[in-house]
């Protein structure tokens, strides 16, 4: 049994990932700074901003490993790098796990990342470009980390449906037969969990889609 604390359990991914690994026997707790709207049975939901210094050197104490599914808006804008750099440095002996966006990913091997094209739309970029000075921040440190990539179709926008399936790479995207990059809020979760569990992508960025 692994001690997880999810930031922003509360959210779409945070929810999700609490769902699946309470659901494996995990003691799970949720950080967030508003009550859930549908508790998940067996999870400890406790009530606080990460922007508290207090805040975080209770969420250190208490955990085996930390992801955050936190999203760089409203006034958390511009904080991820400090939030997440700070909790790393606390870590010893806690892995850190980040939920980053599609636009840090690459098409191909040696090709710019989507952020850095017209693939992405203007507006997702900021949010795209900070989530990366987190990993680059997490990479210059010492921390056990992983910074993972959902497809680009993905969200409480496009929830789909549990399939117990996926696929992983790198930080090249995944695409399927006909050239979609999807996957389900639940089967991100489960990929999550299953890295949690299984370690495979240690101080690496890695994506998973269908």
């Amino acid at each position: 049994m692994t001690r997880l604390t999810v930031l922003g359990g509360t959210g779409y991914t945070g929810s999700a990932i609490v769902r699946e690994a309470v659901a494996r026997g995990h003691e799970v707790t949720s950080y967030s700074r508003h009550a859930p709207a549908e508790p998940v049975p067996g999870v400890t939901y406790v009530q606080g901003s990460v922007l508290d210094a207090d805040v975080r050197r209770q969420i250190v104490a208490g955990a085996d490993v930390i992801v955050s599914a936190l999203a760089p808006r409203g006034d958390m804008a511009g904080t991820q790098v400090e939030i997440l750099s700070d909790l790393a440095r606390q870590a010893k002996g806690t892995r850190i796990g980040v939920v980053g966006g599609f636009g840090s990913l690459r098409p191909e091997p040696g090709a710019p990342r989507f952020v850095d094209t017209d693939a992405l739309p203007e507006e997702y970029k900021p949010e795209s470009r900070e989530m990366l000075e987190v990993k680059e921040a997490l990479a210059a440190g010492d921390a056990d980390w992983f910074y993972v990539s959902p497809a680009a179709a993905y969200g409480s926008y496009a929830p789909g449906e549990a399939t117990g399936s996926y696929r992983t790479s790198g930080e090249i995207a995944l695409f399927d037969a006909d050239g979609k990059s999807e996957l389900s809020g639940a089967d991100f979760a489960k990929a999550i969990v299953d890295e949690i569990e299984k370690p495979q992508y240690q101080r690496a960025h890695w994506s998973v889609a269908y």
